[in-house]
């Protein structure tokens, strides 16, 4: 049919070009932004998915810097720690040389005296002074605050770790339930054949974990008397000797420490007649010899099984890491003897996850070591060696005082590998995963959004072919209405 007023192959003509036209726009807008998906309507659905990966790798990132950022105030704090722990070296040393009483003057002693109290009051400063970005790190500032802690049960308290609720005001509750008590190492001698006269003397050999002493005893001696002589030597050998409370004919040696390390062992040497060494206070087989050790209490922690050192547990799990010390004299030292303390707030807190909440938060406990607050109330603190107390290596214990400096280095050494233990294994390998959860949702996201650069770059070369046949044809049908013209002329 040959006809003027409406061109239908001009119309599918404009129509296609059309098409094609936009399909080349498209594909050119993708090569230029390098994004398959550059508004909604190119992939609805894998626009909401994009943009949903987009927005975890935000807070994947964030959690790595997060984790960055903790590594570094843990080797700032690190830092501080690792001089103080030179220090205590050094006051090991000054203690050592203050010993030798004999072949040091008195102007001597002073002149350590004087580098003692330099080193407490540099490690007071160091204490005060370690900080990032104004927080102060050392001083005990990330320290957890506890209420309700009855010192006459409970001797120390250490909270290493817990994650306390979000909620004002909120705070964690710690019971100790103890399952079986902490015993001393005991072993009884019998006095009833020597404290008329008619048992002749012996001679007997007491070993603890300090050392060992040899103690011999005449015939007649009075029971008073002989625990008198071994309690002479308490600090030589680590045993005390009492009068047994159940049976007043013999001794009870005594272990000083409590748990499985701590041990007592008699043994007689010579001059007896029969054997006078027993494990109970009342019965029990005589024996010339005997040893025995201690038991380790039994705990739970908020109900979970404790690992326990003598009167010492600790409960160690995700956001609940806690360490007591039960009074070994207490009645807490009982079995299923219980207690329980709040913590209230404190601690160093990170948030490691790409989720904001309380499973993805790690908090870390750092106490103060101050030269107050190294050593404990048992044995004395730190600052016990200054001029003037107890400790101090003129006119003081000086026995006591190397004791505290031990304690002190085990405390500083024992925070410095919590502290490692926290940067390699929680927040380096929290990092570590972190960086491979970005990379797999980065690529996630990529093939989602990204363009394909081969695909495009073949759809650019058709679409435009198809453009340029497009436009050839319209004008092919543009000029084919002129062929009417012939059948008029």
């Amino acid at each position: 049919m040959s006809r003027i007023i409406t061109n239908v192959p001009s119309l599918i003509g404009q129509r296609n070009l059309g098409l094609q036209n936009r399909s080349l726009n498209t594909t050119l807008e993708r090569l230029s932004t390098g994004l398959r998906i550059n508004r909604g309507g190119d992939d609805p659905a894998g626009l909401i998915a994009s943009e949903n990966l987009r927005a975890e790798m935000k807070a994947i990132s964030a959690a790595i810097k997060n984790g960055e950022r903790a590594e570094q105030v843990v080797n700032v704090a690190e830092g501080g720690l690792q001089e103080i722990s030179n220090l205590l070296q050094e006051l090991q040393g000054l203690v050592g040389q203050s010993a030798n009483e004999a072949g040091l003057s008195t102007e001597e002693r002073e002149a350590n005296q004087q580098q003692i109290d330099s080193i407490l009051q540099t490690i007071d400063r160091i204490s005060n002074a370690t900080s990032f970005q104004g927080t102060k790190l050392l001083n005990g500032n990330f320290d957890y605050t506890t209420s309700a802690v009855n010192s006459t049960l409970l001797s120390d308290v250490t909270i290493n770790s817990a994650k306390l609720p979000t909620t004002s005001g909120a705070y964690l509750t710690a019971t100790v339930d103890v399952l079986t008590s902490a015993q001393t190492a005991e072993v009884y001698l019998s006095t009833a054949a020597n404290l008329d006269g008619n048992g002749g003397s012996y001679t007997i050999e007491i070993t603890g974990n300090v050392g060992t002493q040899q103690i011999t005893v005449a015939s007649g001696t009075s029971q008073a008397d002989i625990i008198s002589a071994i309690n002479q030597f308490k600090d030589v050998t680590g045993v005390s000797a009492a009068q047994s409370a159940t049976n007043t004919a013999r001794i009870e040696f005594r272990s000083a420490g409590f748990g499985s390390d701590a041990f007592v062992r008699v043994k007689e040497l010579s001059g007896s007649t029969s054997d006078l060494i027993f494990d109970a206070a009342s019965g029990g087989t005589a024996r010339s010899d005997y040893k025995d050790t201690g038991r380790d209490a039994t705990l739970l922690i908020n109900g979970i099984q404790a690992t326990t050192n003598g009167l010492t547990a600790r409960v160690s799990s995700d956001g609940f890491d806690v360490s007591v010390t039960i009074d070994g004299t207490s009645a807490v030292n009982t079995t299923n003897g219980t207690t329980s303390f709040y913590i209230t707030g404190g601690g160093a807190t990170f948030s490691l996850n790409p989720d904001v909440n309380l499973a993805g938060k790690v908090s870390l406990g750092i106490k103060s070591v101050s030269s107050g607050n190294l050593g404990d109330a048992v044995t004395g603190y730190l600052a016990d060696l200054k001029s003037g107390q107890t400790a101090n290596v003129t006119t003081g214990d000086i026995d006591k005082a190397q004791t505290i400096i031990d304690t002190a280095i085990k405390q500083v050494s024992g925070l410095r590998g919590r502290l490692g233990a926290f940067q390699s294994n929680t927040v380096g390998a929290t990092v570590r995963s972190l960086g491979i959860s970005f990379e797999n949702t980065a690529a996630a996201e990529s093939q989602i959004r990204d363009t394909d650069f081969a695909a495009e770059t073949a759809n650019l070369t058709r679409s435009q072919i198809l453009v340029q046949a497009a436009t050839t044809v319209l004008s092919l049908s543009n000029a084919q209405p002129q062929a009417v013209l012939a059948l008029l002329g």
